[in-house]
């Protein structure tokens, strides 16, 4: 009889065996096209604990351990006011993954909560900040987002209902005023391929715990393209061949 796989180890080799052409594939992809990860990095990769950030920190990871490129990784976890459940949830997923994060505590929810005005505004900006700061006490260079496919589509058509422009995040991102680089590996990954993996092999996430959750622009927007979807097949595969030969402001070109 064999012998009987960790939970880690059978994550692992699922994402580079059964699900290499939906997941693995995808991301080596991404990080190849547009030089993602250079020899002696250290990328800071923002677990929020959710399907997304705890399926990049394991692809990360796994390119760490089998790339030919040498880089670091630190797995940061910020606690926005997160309460002892969900708290003690990420730290529990993180074993089992058997991804060593590093987690630091803010205030943001309590003051996001305390304004009337735009607080959904206030808390991205305030994560944002946090996240940079404490990438760069770390000595990082880079942070990870897990910003996919789904994500990137769903940008471009809220910039165009909402701002009346054709825009989306870029695979990556130079943020001049603290020196560090967004970067974006799950971009050509659907939100699909990681719900099914997720739910094939029980991948321990946390919910979204914002009040605000699913009752947002974003949201709306998100249930508009699965109508349009599902009434025009395609209708995303289309969206996403648009944002690519967009030539849009800020994208870079496909490297060589």
């Amino acid at each position: 009889m064999g012998k009987l796989l960790e939970p880690s180890q059978n994550i692992e080799r699922s994402v580079m065996k059964k699900y290499r052409k939906e997941l693995w594939n995808p991301f080596i992809k991404a990080v190849k096209n547009y030089e993602l990860v250079q020899e002696n990095d250290k990328i800071a990769v923002c677990i929020s604990g959710g399907k997304d950030s705890m399926l990049m920190a394991k692809l990360m990871q796994l390119l760490q351990r089998y790339g030919d490129v040498p880089f670091e990784l630190t797995f940061l976890v910020m606690d926005p006011g997160y309460n002892e459940k969900n708290r003690k949830k990420i730290e529990e997923n993180a074993k089992i993954l058997n991804v060593p994060i590093t987690v630091f505590e803010t205030n943001i929810f309590d003051v996001a909560n305390s304004v009337d005005k735009s607080p959904c505004y206030l808390c991205a900006r305030m994560r944002r900040g946090y996240l940079y700061s404490r990438a760069k006490e770390l000595g990082c260079n880079k942070i990870a987002y897990a910003h996919h496919r789904d994500d990137l589509i769903e940008t471009a058509l809220m910039s165009l209902i909402y701002e009346g422009r054709f825009h989306a995040f870029s695979p990556y991102t130079h943020l001049d005023r603290t020196g560090l680089t967004v970067i974006r590996p799950m971009l050509y990954v659907s939100e699909a391929d990681v719900k099914g993996f997720r739910n094939r092999y029980q991948l321990p996430v946390c919910k979204n715990p914002c009040p605000m959750d699913g009752h947002t622009r974003r949201e709306y927007v998100k249930n508009l393209i699965r109508t349009l979807d599902r009434e025009n097949p395609g209708v995303k595969d289309r969206l996403f061949s648009a944002v690519m030969n967009g030539h849009l402001e800020g994208w870079p070109d496909i490297c060589p």
